[in-house]
């Protein structure tokens, strides 16, 4: 365990405000990032030197254990002890239980020490100090590593650093077991595909069967972890946006109410996260209600944000029949899929069409998922940009799946956009090919089936 420290030198109210702010604002941008950082290695190397390194600790160290918890490895760091960007040179290898930092990995406690000198478990790094704070990054009964800082100082840390370090540290590893679980679900879909190719001298609407089946327990499978790390993470955005709601009562500095703003912004961001997450695992709630698709569509493309080049040409079917949907929902779904048509083509022109279509069983092959036969209202939005290869073709809906840099999309735009048409009853279907463009067409029950019972509302 830690020890307490007497409170350091009160710092003034606006000084204190501004930290505080700053702090909350880079929490938030990490969990907006978050979503969109493909590897282990991507994660510990961003929470070193964008998260730590930017909450003025001068230093950070980050252990990385083993799969047979004995050793702990300098896998990234921050500050002096990494003058080579992205690569350690003779990088520390420290087994559990031996110095402070192979303690805190065999206990599982976060400590503070306020004074290396006195402290006979200390191990002298390349840079000596004179305090450290060290906590552990724990999944389940599993510790994935530690992250460590140093500073030449006596006395340098107390609770609020262990408070700030602590958070750091559980959305680390909650990010962590996305991306373990998410590297199980890819082995296992590939041992599918190899006993796949196995099978490949029977008949082709077995294999089919096969992949389609396959696909159905990845995405179920991926699904149920998406919900309840959307629940678990919710409730760290839950405490963030709390504590700057408390903030906004007390500040009253301008560049602070600035650094505030910023802030709930990102909370903000971040919860629209989470509610794609849910959206994608099924699990958000709904509020269906008898709706006109084109007055939906008409007033996702009034909430789009177009550019000077971009124009959006409709042509919408008379008598298209009323749909059961949530509006919202289906207006952020259209204008997920009319931001995609143009980032695909931003100086050219987007065709939205609506039509009614009968559907049987025999259909189902080029769709998202199987559809009972029946009537279904169906709306496209196609573009004349880059196209989609058949590669990318294949992954377009896996969740956190994005050719964005980081930052600048976190890939959960059609996981969510196909996990809501799959709650409201619906399926997806897609048809690209590099240079000829894409169109994706959205499949919706109509609200009634027999033909001489026309429900439509036109409000």
């Amino acid at each position: 365990m830690f020890q307490v420290l007497e409170p350091l030198p009160a710092r003034p109210r606006s000084q204190k405000h501004r930290d505080e702010a700053a702090t909350l604002r880079i929490l938030n941008g990490f969990a907006i990032d978050l979503m969109a950082i493909p590897s282990v290695e991507d994660l510990f190397w961003y929470v070193a030197q964008k998260v730590v390194g930017k909450l003025n600790f001068i230093d950070c160290v980050i252990y990385q254990a083993d799969e047979d918890q004995t050793v702990l490895t300098q896998v990234a760091a921050w500050g002096e002890k990494n003058p080579f960007a992205r690569s350690i040179v003779n990088p520390l290898v420290i087994p559990f239980g031996t110095g402070i930092t192979g303690g805190v990995a065999q206990d599982r406690e976060a400590m503070i020490v306020e004074d290396l000198l006195k402290d006979q478990n200390y191990i002298p790094d390349t840079e000596p100090a004179r305090s450290e704070i060290c906590v552990p990054l724990v999944i389940g009964n599993r510790v994935m590593g530690v992250i460590d800082s140093e500073h030449p100082d006596p006395g340098a840390f107390d609770s609020t650093e262990l408070e700030i370090l602590t958070t750091v540290a559980a959305m680390t590893s909650a990010k962590l077991a996305l991306l373990e679980e998410a590297e199980r679900s890819a082995r296992r879909y590939q041992d599918l595909a190899i006993a796949h190719a196995q099978l490949s001298e029977e008949k082709s609407s077995r294999k089919a069967l096969e992949a389609r089946l396959s696909e159905v327990r990845k995405m179920e499978a991926i699904g149920r972890l998406s919900g309840q790390f959307a629940h678990d993470f919710n409730n760290l955005l839950t405490v963030i946006s709390g504590n700057l709601e408390f903030l906004e009562s007390e500040i009253t500095h301008p560049d602070a109410v600035a650094f505030l703003h910023d802030g709930r912004t990102a909370a903000a961001r971040g919860a629209k996260l989470i509610s794609d997450m849910l959206a994608f695992s099924q699990r958000m709630k709904l509020n269906p209600e008898v709706s006109d698709l084109n007055l939906l569509a008409v007033k996702a493309c009034e909430r789009f944000d177009l550019t000077s080049d971009t124009e959006i040409a409709t042509e919408f079917a008379d008598d298209l029949l009323a749909i059961r949907v949530d509006r919202k929902a289906v207006e952020d779904a259209l204008i997920n899929l009319i931001t995609n048509a143009r980032d695909a083509m931003p100086e050219n022109g987007i065709r939205i069409t609506t039509d009614n279509v009968s559907h049987d069983r025999r259909d189902n092959q080029a769709l998202s998922n199987d559809l009972e036969p029946g009537r279904y209202v169906r709306i496209s939005v196609q573009d004349s940009g880059s196209g989609i290869s058949q590669k990318d073709r294949l992954r377009i809906f896996d969740p956190f799946y994005t050719t964005k840099p980081v930052g600048s999309g976190v890939g959960l735009g059609l996981s969510m956009i196909l996990g809501f048409m799959q709650q409201s009853g619906g399926a997806v279907r897609v048809e690209s090919s590099p240079g000829r463009g894409s169109m994706f067409q959205l499949y919706f029950p109509a609200a009634v089936q027999d033909p001489n019972e026309l429900l439509t509302v036109r409000g």
